[in-house]
């Protein structure tokens, strides 16, 4: 997969991934890794590309006596992903067309 083609998908990936949950990063490389493998050197350089497009928003908890940070989708993440998957419906018609 082309690099810059899957560097949109792991964005998108991780915001499908807090849809429904905050999570830290270690639980969030874990959901996504079900999809697509991804190291924890990749994800959080995604993660504060998201936060500072205004796209997560993180706070912290303690958590056996140690800090640990959560990411929560804003409502512009929401709304960033609610695209995608219109988007994501035409290019599965092309995908469909061309693998027919």
């Amino acid at each position: 997969m082309d690099s810059q083609q899957k560097r949109g998908l792991l964005e998108l990936l991780v915001l499908a991934a807090l849809k429904f949950n905050d999570s830290y990063g270690y639980q969030i490389n874990q959901d996504i890794n079900d999809v697509m493998e991804i190291t924890e050197s990749t994800l959080y350089p995604i993660l504060r590309r998201l936060e500072q497009q205004g796209l997560l928003e993180t706070y912290q908890t303690i958590y056996n006596s140690r800090v640990r940070k959560y990411y929560r989708i804003t409502d512009q993440g929401l709304r960033k992903l609610k695209q995608s998957e219109s988007d994501f419906r035409e290019m599965k018609k092309i995908y469909d067309y061309i693998l027919r």
